[in-house]
Order: structure tokens, then sequence, then C-alpha cells
């Protein structure tokens, strides 16, 4: 799989990228299971992989620092991804009462310092705040995000779920570091990164928006609701033309946009047919074929 500079001045990574955001915390204690995936994915040419301190009841990291020390790979053949920001009540963080987001200076530092032990490794490739505090002092919150990089401990910054509009406020307190990615929620059942300025603002500042929930979390493939169904039809339609699994068109959709797709399956056959949809060539007038199916539209004339 070929290798992307994920912006101008970020990483090299991954066509497609792996993220554990679906794995429960079962799944976590078994790291056979965990160094498999892996293992596939680095068999497939994913070597991208996507953390955040929540993800498995605060307990996936961990697990992931075990695969590392087992050293079936090398640290430096991987570029790992975490973030921090949104806090969710759990047992393994008694004193989390409610769901909230904390971006202040003081946990954007405690959580990247636990993320490195987690993770058993001196440093993060790419470290994110998932969403924007707006109780946090951003000065504060910046420079803790420069120290980090300056430190060596954090190599670059990136953010995920911003708006526009926050993207531009963090970047503006930021005097030292470019933001480098923004995941956003992007498949053909949910649009609205192309019209709401997200997908065009990530364009703008040169960067590849990274694409959550590529199959929006199997409603694509098993999805009962109107939407659902009506593109369903569509793909298997044009899956048909291409010889290809409906699945690997779905996800060709959204490479031609330029985003990379966020993986959070544990099924392999999934995982193989999202690494299929890099030899689609998807036509214009496909593309825009499905776009307008799942928008529910015949035509893009303006009413």
């Amino acid at each position: 799989m070929e290798k992307i500079y994920l912006s101008d001045s970020g990483p090299k990574v991954s066509n497609a990228i792996y993220g554990f955001w679906r794995w429960e915390e079962s799944d976590t204690d078994d790291t056979t299971k965990m160094e498999r995936i892996v293992n596939l994915c680095l068999e497939q040419g994913i070597n991208t992989f996507d953390h955040a301190d929540i993800y498995g009841g605060y307990t996936c990291e961990a697990s992931f620092g075990q695969v590392i020390r087992k050293k079936s790979f090398k640290r430096e053949d991987i570029v790992l991804f975490t973030k921090c920001g949104l806090t969710v009540p759990h047992p393994n963080r008694p004193g989390v009462r409610v769901p909230h987001v904390n971006t202040s200076a003081a946990h954007i530092t405690q959580s990247a310092e636990q993320s490195l032990r987690n993770l058993q490794t001196d440093y993060i490739d790419i470290f994110l705040l998932d969403r924007l505090d707006p109780l946090s002092n951003l000065e504060e919150s910046a420079l803790a995000l420069e120290k980090l990089r300056s430190s060596g401990k954090v190599r670059n910054i990136g953010v995920a779920n911003f708006t526009v509009f926050q993207h531009q406020l963090l970047a503006s307190y930021l005097r030292k570091v470019s933001i480098v990615t923004n995941h956003i929620e992007l498949n053909l059942l949910n649009t609205t990164a192309l019209d709401n300025g997200q997908l065009d603002y990530i364009k703008q500042r040169y960067m590849r928006p990274l694409a959550a929930g590529p199959l929006a979390g199997g409603r694509i493939q098993n999805g009962t609701d109107a939407v659902a169904v009506r593109v369903r039809k569509k793909l298997e339609e044009i899956a048909t033309k291409y010889d290809a699994n409906m699945e690997s068109i779905a996800v060709a959709w959204i490479s031609k946009l330029g985003a990379l797709p966020l993986i959070g399956t544990t099924n392999v056959e999934r995982i193989h047919n999202i690494v299929k949809s890099f030899d689609i060539q998807l036509d214009h007038q496909d593309w825009y074929e499905l776009y307008n199916v799942s928008r529910g539209v015949t035509s893009l004339a303006i009413e």
C-alpha cells in the first residue's frame, strides 16, 4: 500500500488507517487478538494506527503497548496516533461523573504522558485533541501542545471532530506548530462534511482528511433504513460494473475525495474489502451517482 504525506508538514502514513474506537474492554483483554489484527494490517500495508485514551474502557493503549513490547515489528515501522479531550464515565475512571470534554493544559500534558507509558513508546507520531472544550484557556492549551512537540514526546499535532471555526481558533493560538489532520465522520450515509465546510477547509490547509466510519459502522451493509437501503442498492449495481465488493466501492468513493479511511472493524473480510478499494478508479459520474442517491436527489440544480 502506498504511503503518502498526511499534510504539507506532516508525516507519511498508509492510505488506510486502523483505529481502535470500536474495541470493547473485553477485546483488549486478548492481546493475541490485537496482535493478530495489527499483523494483518501490516501484511496489507497498513502501518498507521489510531488510539485514544478512552478506547476500550481506557485499556486499549496499554494492550497495544503489550503488542509493541513483543517486538514482532519495529516501532519505527509504524505510525501511532492517539488523542485526548473527550472523557467518559467508566469504572476505570471513578472520578469522571458525566461525559465531558477537557482540553485544558494540565489534562493534555497528563494524557500525553500516560499514553506514552501505556503504549510503551518514547514518542507519539500524532497527538490529537478530540473535540474542543469551550472552558479551556486556549493560550495555555496551545502552549502545552507546543511543549510536548518541542520535547520530542509528540511529533505532530492534530484534531478530531472539530468544526471549521474550532479548527481555525486553535490554529490561531499555535505559534510554532501546524495542525496536520482533522478526523471527521464521512461516508455515503453521512456527507455533512461536504456541506458544512469541513472538507474544504481541511484541503485549504493542505491536509488529508481522515474519514471516520467509512462503512457507517456496518450500516451500509446491514442498515434497514430508507437511506441505507437505496445506497446499498446503488452500490451493488456499481460494484457489478467494477467486479468488486460493494464495500470496496463505498471506500473508493471516499478515497476519490482525497480522504483516508479510518478502519474500525475486526472483521477480516471487511479489512480486505477496504484494502481492495485502492485498486478501483471510480468513474467521475459514478461518484456523483452515489452522492445523489445518498442525498435523495436526482439533480444538482438550484431549486
